[in-house]
């Protein structure tokens, strides 16, 4: 009985070791066999993170759950690896990992409409991810380019803060932006389309930089810029990112995604942006930035099909009401000419999909429609256009096996635009000025052929034939050659390709829109083209303590010829365009490094010198408002035992020249150096929360106070005008200048405090 007593004692006293025992699991953590320091080893089920000491090794201990969990390693500049561990025994294994480096391996499709590696690509992609746009919060893509070296974002005008994008000096008529491989953004869109695109709903953004009119047709001639958005399946079921600033701007993004039945799925994303406090920090009497109210909806839908094939549609709408003017403008000044403002309404509808037909090899088609409506005043000038694209193309693959792979498509794509500019008028032998829509059908035709051999060469050409109505046949080739070596780690490729564009005067520059200058056009315009020849060289550098270096050079020289050029220098009233009577040439270096260490230090730095120039009639001279020298780093440090991170970005430009009124105007004639800084702190909380806040533009920037003309004559009451609308001196205007809001190059907000949280569902 005493014996029954003890041991009935000893096995009480026991369940409490045996329920407070644990596993203890261990390994090491290799590179190439050796070593690897500070990776991060963690076991979500339990909340335990550990990290490998100077001998790669590790040594955590868990709760005896005997239950099935996950072993996740992780280092900065490798690829992550999970390890599923079943603990059914008393003692676990020691678990032994050799990592593989992280190598430029983001998918991407825009290089050549395949889907690959960056490193298998024979044409060289930028790629940015959520991670880089994080860095620094924007209520708008156009904003978040200022981070990427070689692409410039350019305010066009200073009231209304509209403008594009520059690729290597290029203006942006020359960049197609697409979404999702679909030319979505062009025409008059591409100064308001890269608004309202939800951030939460962004996979990452693809960059070329040069010609690529051989898979994309007209417009595709400096370079382009795709946004590949999130496939619902692997979006959260729920998202919330909202931010403000001390400026009273507020920027909310939301998502969720649900399931219909077992093979629909649909993720939905609605950006809401509100600015509504007029400010004139610069004392000129007008708005420092435009006041906006805008509302973007996107809907996805991916359909799951029999082996794998593709089929999704989607659906954007936008809407704008944006205005900037004298501080007392109202809406009921909208056109008058006692105070002036220009304002904005846009409408515009997007849909776009693609569709794998049933039958091998593979076949897909893609299609996308877009329409746009815009109602528009600047000053006493209305503006009021309408475009609709439509877009298809079918597009044949072969099996991919190798060494070829052909690429075989037709597409057709067609506008209509309408505005109440000279640009849709038709003056018959009367006289009588008749509103005419441009209609335009381009059908066109590619193929592409890429060859490797001993996984070391790859060649790739192409040709794409298109047919304009009014320019006939139009003929665009490409080669582009890629060498790596054995490891992947270096890379050189060589690109020579043809560009060309159909201009759409009122539908690109902004300037001709203000009212402030009489548009001329000296004859009927040609299409441009374009001839880039580039030479890209990479290098990966890896450590065994976990360090790794990425170098990246791009020499490019672009030739043009039958460019248009804006005229604002002949006439100080006029924009005089016509086709130049000579070339134009861009050229220079692109550097880009990134370095990361494994202490949680990232780096990115890029540099960009070029020099963008016109030829004609034996002159040459520097583009207007296109820098030679320019900049852009990040700066990020992880502190992971706190899940706080450290973000400082920034950009600095070399000075550009700017578009006086006159020889008597006393304006600088050069930008100055300027640099546009930032600082956030990011801090998770759990699995599901994070805040964010800090400070953009550290320096305080901003353009010169008298960069708007007359700021206090608008409508040009007290200007006197010769007899050839010249304006001329007089004592009250002594520069001879009339009311021009086009002297700009730099965003003309301020230092400002930001402020904002994200959350997420699985």
């Amino acid at each position: 009985m005493t014996k029954n007593i003890f041991c009935l004692l000893a096995l009480f006293l026991t369940i409490p070791i045996l329920q407070a025992q644990k596993l203890h699991i261990s390994g090491q953590v290799t590179y190439d066999n050796k070593p690897l320091e500070f990776v991060k080893v963690s076991i979500p089920k339990f909340s335990v993170i550990n990290f490998t000491d100077s001998l790669g090794q590790f040594s955590i201990y868990i709760p005896d759950s005997r239950d099935t969990f996950s072993l996740i390693f992780s280092a900065l500049g490798y690829q992550p690896q999970t390890v599923t561990i079943i603990s059914r025994a008393d003692t676990l294994p020691k678990v032994n990992i050799n990592l593989s480096p992280l190598m430029l391996e983001e998918t991407v499709i825009t290089g050549n409409l395949r889907s690959s590696t960056r490193s298998e690509s024979p044409i060289p992609i930028e790629v940015y991810g959520r991670a880089f746009f994080k860095t620094l919060p924007a209520p708008s893509m156009f904003e978040s380019f200022q981070q990427i070296n070689g692409v410039r974002p350019q305010v066009n005008c200073n009231i209304c803060n509209t403008g594009d994008i520059h690729i290597n000096g290029l203006e942006g008529p020359y960049t197609l932006v697409l979404i999702d491989g679909m030319p979505i953004v062009s025409g008059l869109s591409t100064v308001y389309g890269l608004s309202g695109i939800p951030s939460a709903l962004i996979e990452q953004i693809e960059i070329v930089k040069g010609p690529a009119s051989t898979l994309y047709g007209a417009e595709a001639v400096g370079g382009l810029i795709n946004v590949i958005t999130r496939s619902p399946d692997q979006s959260p079921k729920l998202s919330l990112e909202m931010y403000s600033s001390d400026w009273g701007d507020v920027n909310t993004d939301a998502g969720f995604k649900f399931k219909v039945g077992k093979k629909i799925n649909s993720l939905w994303g609605i950006n809401y942006f509100n600015y509504s406090f007029p400010k004139d920090n610069n004392h000129d009497g007008f708005t420092d930035i435009t006041l906006q109210n805008r509302i973007s909806v996107f809907n996805k839908w991916n359909f799951e099909r029999k082996d794998k094939r593709v089929f999704s549609i989607a659906t954007r709408y936008l809407y704008e009401n944006r205005w900037g003017g004298q501080m007392n403008w109202t809406s009921a000044f909208r056109g008058g000419d006692s105070i002036y403002g220009e304002s904005i309404y846009t409408r515009r509808g997007e849909i776009i999909g693609q569709w794998q037909l049933p039958v091998n090899p593979k076949i897909v088609t893609q299609f996308s429609f877009n329409r746009q409506e815009q109602n528009s005043v600047y000053g006493i000038i209305p503006f009021i256009a309408f475009q609709e694209t439509g877009f298809g193309q079918l597009i044949y693959y072969s099996k991919p096996h190798k060494p070829h792979q052909l690429l075989i498509g037709s597409a057709i794509r067609y506008t209509r635009y309408d505005d109440n500019t000279p640009a849709t008028e038709d003056i018959t032998t009367t006289s009588e000025k008749r509103n005419t829509p441009t209609l335009t059908v381009l059908p066109g035709l590619f193929i592409q052929e890429e060859y490797k051999w001993k996984n070391k060469h790859t060649l790739l050409t192409g040709v794409r034939y298109d047919y304009h109505p009014i320019h006939g046949s139009v003929y665009s080739p490409r080669l582009n050659y890629k060498w790596n070596n054995h490891n992947k780690n270096k890379m050189v490729r060589i690109g020579i390709g043809n560009g060309y564009r159909v201009a759409q005067i009122f539908t690109e520059d902004h300037a001709a829109l203000t009212g402030a200058r009489k548009v001329i056009f000296e004859e009927k315009l040609k299409p441009e083209t374009s001839w880039n020849i580039n030479m890209n060289y990479v290098q990966n550098i890896f450590t065994k303590n976990g360090m790794y270096l990425n170098f990246e050079a791009t020499l490019f020289h672009t030739y043009f010829t039958n460019r248009i050029i804006p005229d604002y220098l002949s006439n100080p009233n006029e924009i005089r365009y016509r086709n130049l009577l000579g070339y134009s040439i861009s050229k220079g270096i692109t550097l880009n490094t990134k370095l990361v260490l494994p202490e949680g230090i990232q780096l990115q730095l890029g540099l960009t010198q070029m020099d963008v120039t016109v030829s004609e009639n034996g002159n040459t001279r520097r583009q207007l408002l296109t820098e030679k020298i320019s900049g852009t780093w990040v700066l990020s440090y992880t502190l992971s035992k706190i899940n706080l991170t450290l973000d400082y970005t920034g950009n600095i430009y070399g000075p550009m020249l700017l578009p006086l009124l006159g020889p008597l105007d006393q304006r600088a004639a050069k930008s100055p150096v300027y640099s546009i800084q930032n600082i956030q702190f990011s801090k998770g909380i759990s699995s599901r929360w994070e805040i964010f806040g800090g400070i953009k533009n550290l320096l305080n920037f901003t353009p010169p106070a008298n960069s708007i003309a007359r700021s206090f004559d608008p409508f040009d009451k007290q200007v006197k005008f010769d007899s050839q609308g010249q304006a001329i001196p007089t004592t009250d205007n002594p520069q001879a200048l009339t009311f021009d809001p086009t002297y700009v190059f730099a965003p003309n907000q301020g230092i400002r405090l930001f402020l904002g949280f994200r959350w997420k569902l699985e």
